[in-house]
């Protein structure tokens, strides 16, 4: 008797080779609605399940699988003669492989302004109910649910063995994959606004099951002491899991941790109306600026503190062209990530064989967050326009939450929400008696702008859309302060008339009083210490302009 495959798929990807490939070993195949039309057009024989359940499909497709000849086929085990003769008696045949990938709710519910309705009719009922019958009887029936498994599955047919090692991983497969599955369908059950067409801030659910696939094996962790893995939500192709490789050495734990910064502190300079360039060390930007061209920038921010820029990782908010490349190819760098790469900047950067060059997802979706109306903006080519949403996109992911993991539990919060250099600053509150100038203005939004990317406590120096000095992490705000003073300093950085950014508000009046002797004559802070009376009172006294933002930038 003919082995047989019911093959019921969204995802099309690859269904017609695989059931050519079992029709070639002699399989007789079963199928539904479109997989069945599918199989036909590729002049396969097809025989509908409604024939062997001897009942048609009803209410619009809601029931087409959910009979006994189904699941009795399945079920069967091979083994077991009552199991066998049970069959046998209600006429049914046994059913050896199953290929279902289930209904796409994921993606219907991720379109904007999509309704209950529509996303209630896109939760599978027979998908998951075959295949977990074919995964519980693994031992004799073979379920696919990934089309990248078709070839492994066919080669395995053809190979020595039963292949029993691959039915029970694929069957893991199954159960995992309906797992995320009824996960995502509870999520947006339970959401805030769901099926509204509205955006709400997503609340944090009472229990928080977080399941992730594995994307790939590290070389080694933070040490190579420690084994480390890349894993990555199902379905969800943003923040680090968008990132395309197309160049160098396979990317260590520690790259992905910088990436992960670079592309951060890049995001603020997303709709920045020139050439931003960002370099990472340790997570923490060491240098940052804007520049009439890309070039420009990068020697600008590398100019900030090129000792600790060797070995860094490199954002830019524009697609990296020839001169951007030709001045890279001088320093040692682990990474660059860009929304692209232009040809010749690829002939040059790739004769680094260990070189790790990445770029952004290409699609972003239409955003409201972006400068309209600004003459810069309408005037840009379409590729700088594409490049802005691309940023923007990467860096304000909505369901994007973030997770921390703390020795006994895990930490989450909502994803991060950039100040974006350009279209911020409106809502400022200056505070002192002096204003700044339009000058020490943009200074200003650049340096908050900067700082963003900085771990706290994070003081950044700038002027004319480039950083002087960084100090972070420190356990005081004035040790941050005296840091990146030095380091201006050792990289020959005039001061004098400087920009400086506060993560966060100056507790006492040191941190000002040492930001005036440094020669600063303008300060952007969140405010809202029970000091700040104190504090503007020293900005006073200095002649210093100070503005508050009325929000913390605090990367701890």
């Amino acid at each position: 008797m003919k082995k047989r495959a019911l093959l019921s798929v969204s995802d099309k990807t690859g269904i017609q080779e695989f059931a050519s490939g079992l029709v070639d070993r002699g399989w007789e195949l079963l199928s539904t609605g479109g997989t069945a039309r599918a199989l036909r057009e590729a002049d396969l024989p097809v025989i509908e399940v409604s024939e062997v359940t001897g009942h048609p499909e009803m209410m619009d497709g809601r029931v087409k699988t959910l009979h006994p000849a189904v699941h009795a086929g399945l079920l069967a085990r091979r083994d077991n003669l009552e199991d066998l003769s049970a069959l046998g008696a209600q006429g049914y045949g046994l059913i050896d492989l199953v290929a279902v990938n289930l209904y796409p709710f994921r993606e219907t519910v991720a379109k904007p302004g999509v309704t209950l309705k529509e996303a209630v009719e896109k939760i599978d009922i027979g998908g998951p109910t075959m295949i977990r019958s074919a995964a519980k009887n693994y031992r004799d029936v073979w379920v696919v649910v990934d089309p990248v498994d078709y070839g492994a599955v066919l080669e395995s047919m053809d190979g020595e063995g039963d292949g029993a090692d691959l039915r029970e991983a694929l069957a893991a497969k199954v159960f995992r994959h309906v797992s995320d599955y009824d996960d995502a369908i509870a999520r947006f059950l339970s959401a805030p606004g769901k099926g509204e067409g509205v955006e709400e801030e997503a609340g944090f659910p009472e229990a928080l099951e977080v399941s992730a696939r594995k994307r790939q094996t590290l070389r080694y962790g933070e040490n190579p002491d420690q084994a480390a893995a890349f894993y990555t939500y199902p379905g969800f192709e943003g923040g680090l899991a968008g990132l395309k490789q197309l160049h160098g050495k396979e990317l260590s734990y520690n790259n992905l941790l910088d990436l992960d910064g670079a592309l951060l502190a890049i995001s603020p300079f997303a709709f920045s109306p020139k050439p931003a360039v960002c370099i990472i060390k340790h997570t923490t930007p060491c240098g940052l600026a804007i520049g009439d061209t890309l070039a420009g920038a990068y020697e600008r921010a590398l100019a900030t503190d090129p000792v600790s820029a060797f070995g860094s990782v490199i954002s830019f908010n524009r697609c990296v062209d020839g001169p951007t490349a030709e001045a890279l190819s001088k320093l040692f760098v682990e990474c660059i990530v860009a929304p692209r790469f232009m040809d010749e900047a690829m002939e040059v950067l790739t004769q680094k064989k260990n070189l790790r060059l990445l770029t952004l997802p290409p699609g972003a979706p239409d955003s409201e967050l972006e400068p309209k109306g600004d003459a810069w903006w309408e005037e840009a080519e379409e590729g700088v326009r594409n490049a802005a949403r691309i940023l923007a996109a990467h860096s304000r992911i909505p369901e994007a939450q973030v997770f921390r993991s703390v020795y006994g539990g895990v930490l989450m919060q909502g994803p991060p929400n950039p100040p974006y250099y350009g279209l911020d600053g409106e809502e400022w509150k200056v505070v002192t008696d002096r204003a700044p100038t339009d000058a020490e203005m943009d200074d200003l939004k650049f340096a908050w702008a900067a700082v963003y990317g900085v771990k706290s406590n994070a003081i950044l120096l700038a002027a004319n859309g480039g950083t002087l000095g960084i100090g972070a992490g420190q356990m005081s705000r004035v040790d941050s302060s005296k840091i990146a003073v030095r380091k201006a300093g050792e990289a020959g950085l005039d001061l004098a008339g400087a920009a400086l950014a506060s993560d966060a508000f100056f507790p006492f009046r040191d941190g000002v009083d040492a930001a005036a002797e440094a020669g600063v004559k303008a300060i952007v802070e969140p405010g809202g210490s029970m000091r700040d009376e104190e504090v503007i009172a020293a900005a006073n006294e200095h002649g210093i302009a100070m503005v508050f933002t009325g929000r913390r930038s605090f990367r701890h």
